[in-house]
């Protein structure tokens, strides 16, 4: 969807490369080269942009095992919640984590090499902190979207 607004068009194009010279988005987006660059430092000011990152293919580095894994808390003391979050941050192959309502406590988006290290996960890092009650593994099948681009 095209718009007119040269801030947006900018978020757009960062999106889709990070990396891209200033002088190129400029040219993109219609802008001159100084007036992108301070828009861009705005955006980065205010923390709109909050960082720069890099897009892995996991299937290229090898991680083939992708999962959902809908976590029960069986009690919510703050310094056993805390536990689990700082796992959740600290290990490698937990990609992202939220907190939400309905049946699960937390969703995990969490990849791994292939089964074994997904069982060493769950041993080793998830179902051995006191807080997680139970864990329900919900393979992925396919990855229909993952970039956070529109269509």
């Amino acid at each position: 969807m095209p718009t007119d607004d040269p801030t947006a068009r900018i978020l757009a194009e960062l999106r889709r490369d990070s990396r891209i010279p200033n002088a190129t988005l400029a040219e993109r987006v219609g802008l001159s080269p100084s007036s992108c660059w301070r828009r861009v430092r705005a955006l980065e000011e205010t923390g709109a942009i909050r960082r720069y990152t890099v897009d892995l293919d996991d299937d290229v580095l090898g991680d083939h095992f992708k999962a959902i894994v809908h976590v029960n808390l069986e009690r919510h003391d703050q310094a056993l919640v805390q536990d689990f979050i700082r796992m959740t941050r600290t290990t490698p192959a937990v990609r992202a984590c939220y907190a939400t309502t309905g049946a699960a406590d937390y969703h995990l988006h969490v990849t791994c090499r292939d089964l074994p290290a997904y069982n060493r996960f769950l041993d080793d890092h998830l179902l051995s902190l006191p807080a997680v009650k139970g864990a329900q593994t919900f393979l992925v099948l396919k990855t229909i979207k993952d970039d956070g681009l529109p269509d």
